[in-house]
């Protein structure tokens, strides 16, 4: 199985407004779903589905799932590249700083989905050659 590396920010910010968010959800959803395939076998952790945290878990938790959600999920990303000898600096901390606290100058989210889409497909890509 090839996982997808052309994952981008602008594309996920843009396709996301034009769809109502619906792309986002699949694309994040996606992301979760190449997480488990990529790392499981290393981590034995499973990343929960994106759309149950995001439609039923958010909801209910006034916002809090979601934050949980993309903390682990960013430091299963640091924890892989790190595993995996990717250089690459990415972790719950690039998702604090950046998606959370960067909002305040409205930017800092454009540039850590940047980070989160780059990292996730280097991930990929080193998956898609080594097969494990």
């Amino acid at each position: 199985m090839t996982l997808r590396t052309n994952r981008g920010a602008a594309k996920f910010i843009l396709l996301s407004m034009i769809t109502f968010g619906i792309y986002g959800l699949i694309c994040m959803m996606n992301v979760g779903s190449d997480l488990n395939t990529i790392a499981t076998k290393h981590d034995g952790k499973k990343t929960m589905n994106y759309i149950l945290v995001a439609l039923l878990l958010t909801p209910i938790t006034l916002g809090i799932a979601m934050f949980v959600w993309m903390h682990k999920v960013s430091a299963r990303i640091g924890s892989e590249l790190d595993q995996r000898g990717i250089m690459a600096s990415f972790g719950a901390k690039q998702f604090w700083l950046w998606c959370v606290l960067g909002s305040l100058i409205l930017v800092g989210p454009i540039i850590f989905y940047h980070k989160f889409f780059k990292c996730m497909n280097m991930l990929a890509e080193d998956y898609n050659m080594s097969g494990n």
